[in-house]
């Protein structure tokens, strides 16, 4: 699983680079008419659903790294009896050579929900649709102006159908959390918007995670803009709200740039008129500065640099580093963000940093943070405001 991952998170890589260099590729854009959504009765078309040995039944072991070199391994497990259910939408992934995906599980989709979504497993129900996203080859065929651009609408037809089967033959009226990445928050978004705000799905919604994207809200209000009644987070144990997010380093902000404002690949830039992006620290809903509970690709965050000094080799595909990554939400010259920073002191044995943002040539590409570990940054912490918003939601929803 890490050298997949490994894989997957160079693919992420390259495109970014292909993007700002202009280099070309074989790619293939589909030109037939858009097909009708996929059919969620077929087993296939699922990534994930509960009881089956698929992405999200990886194994979730950890590696805790303490402060002074020593480490631990930390398991967990799938929680049988799960009170609720999670929806999860991936994000972009797919290096199919069109300009939407085909409904065939592919590694790297595979992958990024066992990193993503996998550890959910043990507070909830996990159920995850294949859709015809757009593709990482059609990102960048756009990205250098060439014309082609995949159908969207497509994907969220399939993310909409999906969701609809959920309803009709599995939710029995449970309490769900919707959880997102990138593209994937965008199609959950226009889900919200159209097929749960307003509806009787509302009054079982217990989070929407949607990281790695762009929620508005007008300044100093906590719903409005892209919801109507569907307030941003602001305490632990709230529940029928949003959580919402994009990671930069600390020293290494958004760019101020405002004509990127709002376009996809250039987060934690406010639209202006008024409005402003959402940002909820999962650590620290309430506001302010907290320490992270980051669960880490092994590979990935490392980059080549040992995670520890004397190195040590870790077999789990996890790294978990107590009391080394701070974040905090900070809204300030026209940018929102959740700032990351590292806490390593000079007797600290571990590697005071982590990979995760996008370079070029080796300079890091401000438009991007830390995206591509926008959810392992607060994977423990996520799932501890989900918990909470479970308890609460089930004592609202109990008859006394």
């Amino acid at each position: 699983m890490r050298t997949r991952i490994a894989s997957l998170m160079l693919s992420l890589a390259i495109a970014v680079i292909l993007i700002v260099t202009g280099t070309a590729f074989y790619y293939a854009p589909r030109r037939n008419p858009t097909p009708l959504p996929a059919d969620y009765r077929v087993a296939s078309n699922w990534l994930c659903r509960p009881g089956r040995p698929d992405a999200c039944a990886a194994n979730l072991a950890a590696t805790v790294i303490a402060a002074d070199g020593t480490t631990s391994t930390l398991t967990a497990e799938a929680n049988a009896d799960a009170a609720i259910d999670c929806f999860y939408v991936y994000p972009t992934a797919s290096n199919d050579p069109h300009e939407n995906a085909p409904l065939v599980a592919s590694p790297a989709e595979a992958e990024v929900a066992a990193v993503q979504f996998a550890r959910f497993r043990t507070i909830c129900r996990t159920y995850a649709p294949l859709y015809r996203q757009i593709t990482l080859r059609s990102l960048l065929y756009n990205g250098l102006n060439l014309g082609h651009w995949g159908d969207s609408s497509l994907a969220y037809a399939d993310v909409r159908a999906a969701w609809l089967d959920y309803l009709a033959h599995d939710n029995r009226a449970r309490g769900f959390v919707l959880i997102g990445h990138s593209q994937g928050s965008r199609m959950l978004k226009q889900l919200l918007h159209e097929e749960i705000e307003g509806r009787p799905a509302q009054s079982h919604l217990i989070a929407a995670l949607l990281t790695g994207n762009s929620v508005i809200v007008p300044k100093g209000k906590t719903t409005g803009g892209d919801f109507r009644t569907i307030p941003i987070c602001s305490v632990l144990g709230q529940f029928g709200c949003v959580i919402a997010y994009s990671s930069f380093r600390a020293n290494a902000p958004p760019a101020p740039n405002p004509k990127h404002a709002g376009e996809p690949g250039f987060y934690g830039l406010d639209p202006g008129n008024g409005m402003t992006l959402a940002c909820t620290n999962p650590a620290a809903l309430a506001g302010g500065k907290a320490v992270l509970d980051a669960y880490l690709p092994t590979r990935l965050a490392t980059s080549g640099t040992p995670w520890v000094n004397p190195p040590v080799v870790i077999t789990t595909d996890f790294v978990t580093v107590p009391g080394l990554i701070s974040g905090e939400c900070l809204h300030e010259g026209g940018r929102t963000y959740l700032a990351i920073s590292f806490n390593g002191a000079p007797t600290d044995h571990r590697r005071n940093n982590i990979n995760g943002d996008v370079k070029v040539l080796g300079k890091i590409q401000r438009g991007w943070g830390l995206h591509t570990v926008d959810m392992n940054l607060v994977q423990g912490d996520l799932i501890r405001a989900v918990q909470a918003a479970a308890q609460s939601y089930q004592r609202a929803n109990t008859a006394p």
